[in-house]
C-alpha cells in the first residue's frame, strides 16, 4: 500500500509486482484471504487485500472477495444473540449497527470493521449495489456505538468491569478514517479526542493512525517535531509514509 500510494520509483516496480502477485495467489476459493499461506481460513485481512488489489485483480476475483466480506458479521448481530442480550438487559447502544469480526463466527471489533468499511467504499463504484451502501452505513453505526466516553475508540469494549474504558491512539485514528464524510454531531468530540492523543502519543504506529484519521477530515496535523519517529519495523515505516501522503492531500484509504 505504501509503495502504491507514494508512487514508487522504477527501481521498486519489480518488488511491488512481486508483492501483488504473492497476495493475488493467496486468494481462497471462497473469495477471501488468509493471514498467511499455511492458514486454511479466510479472515479479516480480506479487507486489506481488497484495498491493495482492487485495481489489479480481474473483476470476478474482486466480486468474490466483496461477496465474502458482505457475508461476514459479528456474532452479536445474529437474532438469537440479540434476543439473549435483550433478555439480560444488555441491549440498547451495543445492539446498534453491524460490524465485522477478526475471524468468522466471532464477535465484531473496531479495527476489522474499519478496514472492511474502507474496502467496500473503495470498490463501491465498481459494484453499485445498494447492499454495499447498507452495510457500510451499518458498519459506521456499529463504530459509533463502540465509541468510548472520552470521545475516541479502543478495540471495542466501552466498559471494563463496569467502569468506562478509555480510548487508544491507534483505534481512534482508524475509526476516524472510516468516518470520512460523516455528518454527525458526535464528530467534533471524536476529532478532539484524536488531537488529544496526538499530543501525548509516543509510538510511531499510533501517531501515523492519528494523522491518517485527522487527514480524512481535512484536519491534517503538522508533522511531529521529532526528526526520526521511533520506527520499530516495516509496518511503522509503511504507516508513516501513508500518513505523510495523506497529510499532502491524497490517501490509499480513500479514492
Amino acid at each position: 500500500m505504501a509503495l502504491l500510494a507514494c508512487g514508487c520509483e522504477p527501481a521498486a516496480a519489480a518488488h511491488l509486482e512481486r508483492g501483488a502477485q504473492y497476495l493475488a495467489a493467496l486468494q481462497r476459493p471462497d473469495g477471501g484471504w488468509p493471514p498467511r499461506a499455511s492458514v486454511d481460513q479466510s479472515t479479516w485481512v480480506t479487507a486489506l487485500a481488497v484495498l491493495v488489489l482492487h485495481e489489479r485483480l480481474p473483476g470476478e476475483a474482486v466480486a468474490k472477495a466483496v461477496r465474502w466480506l458482505l457475508e461476514q458479521s459479528g456474532e452479536e448481530s445474529r437474532f438469537f444473540r440479540r434476543l439473549r442480550m435483550w433478555l439480560l438487559g444488555l441491549g440498547g447502544a451495543h445492539a446498534e449497527g453491524e460490524g465485522w469480526p477478526w475471524f468468522p463466527e466471532t464477535a465484531a471489533w473496531v479495527s476489522p470493521t474499519v478496514f472492511t468499511v474502507l474496502a467496500l467504499e473503495m470498490v463501491k463504484e465498481r459494484f453499485p449495489a445498494s447492499e454495499l451502501e447498507a452495510r457500510t452505513r451499518a458498519g459506521r453505526r456499529f463504530l459509533w456505538s463502540r465509541r468510548c466516553q472520552d470521545g475516541g475508540w479502543n478495540h471495542g469494549s466501552t466498559k471494563v468491569l463496569g467502569y468506562d474504558a478509555g480510548s487508544y491512539p491507534e483505534t481512534t485514528g482508524q475509526a476516524l478514517l472510516a468516518m470520512r464524510g460523516e455528518q454527525s454531531a458526535r464528530l467534533p468530540e471524536a476529532l478532539a479526542a484524536a488531537e488529544g492523543h496526538l499530543r501525548t502519543c509516543r509510538s510511531s504506529g499510533g501517531l501515523s493512525w492519528l494523522r491518517l484519521g485527522l487527514a480524512a477530515h481535512a484536519r491534517p496535523p503538522a508533522r511531529p517535531a521529532a526528526s526520526e519517529p521511533p520506527w520499530r519495523g516495516l509496518m511503522d515505516v509503511a504507516l508513516w509514509l501513508l500518513a505523510d501522503q495523506a497529510a499532502a492531500g491524497t490517501s490509499a484509504f480513500w479514492s
